[in-house]
């Protein structure tokens, strides 16, 4: 326990120093050295490796943009003609129009290879201290094991992971099957040392989460061998998938939510569906800003913060709402599936006092209510002594006076107008955060129990068991059970299990990676007619090839680019 908070502690004050440091580093190769006097050396080496990874990884403008917004799920059209153009930086990935120079391929690089290097001299500074103390054995395992994690990224977004276990000497770089292989074998040397998730939490990688990234890193294997072709999912691959996700289903470390949304939850940081997190708790300086991201700017979810709303940025595509639909037919998909939205507001005019206040999670569609704007002194209008007005929300932006409406249709129309878009809000809003941008303490999932079931069964359809992989579905959907349950499945096929991962992980950070593997990453859809398969590997930015240009040949532009 003494660890474990130390741990924290630190994480804590480092996040604090490196958000307001801008450093000049090396992408390749760097070493950090905070201060760490007075605190236990062995922690001191791991704390880096997992501090301020939502900022410079897991960020709402940099990872998730990659993997939603390169896809048919989430859309960023430059908004009244003020905002989000950002140099085409979000359009440009959404048209698989991106090029070397793309800020987001730049971001998401620097970052990943930036705590790749924070593994490598975390394992350079415990590796000697394993020799007298028991805990470095373990923080040595978590340090191999996020060196793992952050070359996944690197080898699922462009291609390529870097291997050195000196944080003097230069990489190696492996592509296809030889960076599959240096993967699988890291995780499996690290995995007996490391600890259980009950013992540590969901934000420290642990034996259920290698077993779960393994699952992953075998299911998506045949794609990373092949980038450009047609995978073959070999039995092997697809028995390994079976095996570590039943090793993490049977382990007892986790359970499914009863209710979907409190898996994006504030408090979700003890929820037993998380495998492995980006822990964003009040100690560590959260600063996920999820729910902010898609919220619209008229929008104010916490009657005691006025200056806290949302920044209309990203929306679910009508392609997306549109797999719901067909789903569900004649239903509407929130009556009929609880992931896909759930009521906390009343959406009519009326009263409610500040601590009933609580804003709808999941899909926003049509006219939306809340918070009643005050054209006198208070910032929002009251109504039965401390109550205040819930009405249609006043637009506060360029149509001025009239009510926000979000419309199903987006698009990239010249000043696309703020409201456009049905929204996203899967994240809890935080209710402590007084600008919407600050104080996010939701972990950022990155492994989920769920996903165990979902490529489980993928993995026996892929082997030809459609009737395991329909009762694994089932399953799934059967434990969303706190409001009212998705009915259960009567046929499974690969379009079906792909629908159901979008419906269970949207806004997940995965839409890419599952688009890809089932062969949709090429299909037209809204603005969207790229049909080159080259842009399922992203450029690596020009700056990294630039910066390593004194190595003749040693990193090579990706084809197509």
């Amino acid at each position: 326990m003494k660890s474990k908070i130390k741990l924290a502690l630190l994480f804590s004050g480092m996040l604090l120093s490196w958000n307001c440091t801008d450093l000049e580093e090396n992408v390749l190769d760097e070493s950090l050295n905070p201060s760490t006097e007075g605190i236990d050396e062995a922690v001191a080496a791991l704390a880096p490796v997992y501090a301020n990874a939502n900022n410079n990884i897991w960020r709402h403008t940099k990872y998730f943009a990659m993997q939603e917004i390169s896809t048919d799920e989430a859309i960023l059209p430059y908004r009244g003609g003020t905002d989000w153009g950002d140099g085409g930086k979000f359009s440009d990935l959404y048209l698989h129009a991106m090029t070397p120079g793309n800020a987001i391929m730049k971001d998401v690089w620097e970052g990943t290879t930036k705590h790749i290097a924070r593994a490598v001299s975390a394992i350079n500074a415990l590796t000697p201290l394993t020799e007298t103390n028991p805990q470095a054995v373990v923080y040595l395992a978590e340090a191999r094991a996020m060196r793992a994690l952050y070359n996944h990224i690197l080898l699922d977004a462009f291609g390529l992971v870097f291997v050195k276990d000196n944080i003097d000497d230069q990489s190696v770089i492996l592509r296809g099957s030889e960076a599959v292989d240096y993967l699988i074998s890291e995780l499996l040397a690290v995995e007996p040392d490391l600890s259980t998730t009950t013992a540590v939490g969901p934000g420290r990688m642990t034996k259920t989460g290698v077993w779960a990234l393994l699952a992953r890193l075998h299911l998506n294997a045949p794609v990373y061998r092949d980038p450009y072709g047609t995978p073959d999912f070999s039995n092997a691959d697809m028995d390994a998938v079976i095996q570590y996700t039943n090793q993490v289903i049977n382990s007892g470390e986790h359970a499914l939510s009863a209710e979907y949304f409190e898996i994006f939850d504030d408090e979700n940081h003890t929820n037993t569906e998380l495998i492995f997190a980006i822990d964003q708790r009040e100690d560590l300086d959260g600063h996920n800003r999820m729910a902010y991201f898609s919220m619209s700017g008229d929008f104010y979810p916490l009657p005691e913060f006025p200056s806290a709303n949302g920044t209309d940025a990203a929306a679910i595509t009508s392609d997306f709402y549109q797999t719901w639909v067909d789903a569900y037919g004649d239903v509407d998909p929130a009556d009929a599936d609880p992931r896909f939205h759930k009521d906390n507001l009343i959406n009519e005019p009326g009263c409610v006092s500040a601590e009933d206040f609580e804003i709808d999670r999941g899909i926003y569609r049509g006219f939306l209510y809340g918070l009643q704007h005050d054209q006198g002194g208070d910032p929002f209008e009251r109504c039965e002594g401390d109550k205040y007005v819930v009405d249609l929300v006043t637009n506060r932006r360029s149509e001025v006076g009239d009510p926000v409406f979000h419309s199903l249709e987006v698009d990239f129309t010249a000043n696309s107008s703020h409201s456009s878009g049905y929204r996203v809000e899967k994240y809890e809003f935080s209710k402590t955060s007084d600008s919407g941008r600050n104080k996010g303490q939701a972990d950022l999932v990155v492994l989920r129990f769920a996903d165990m079931y979902l490529m489980r069964a993928e993995a026996m359809l892929r082997k030809g068991d459609a009737g395991a992989a329909l009762t694994d579905v089932n399953f799934v959907r059967a434990s969303r059970t706190a409001r009212h349950t998705a009915p259960a499945l009567d046929a499974m096929d690969l379009d079906i299990l792909y629908r159901e991962r979008g419906f269970e992980f949207y806004w997940e950070f995965q839409r890419r990676t599952d688009m890809i593997r089932f062969g949709k990453f090429e299909d037209s859809y809204t603005e969207k007619t790229n049909s080159d398969p080259q842009k399922r590997v992203f450029p690596i930015p020009q700056s990294a090839v630039d910066g390593a240009s004194i190595l003749d040949g040693y990193l090579v532009q990706n084809p197509g680019y």
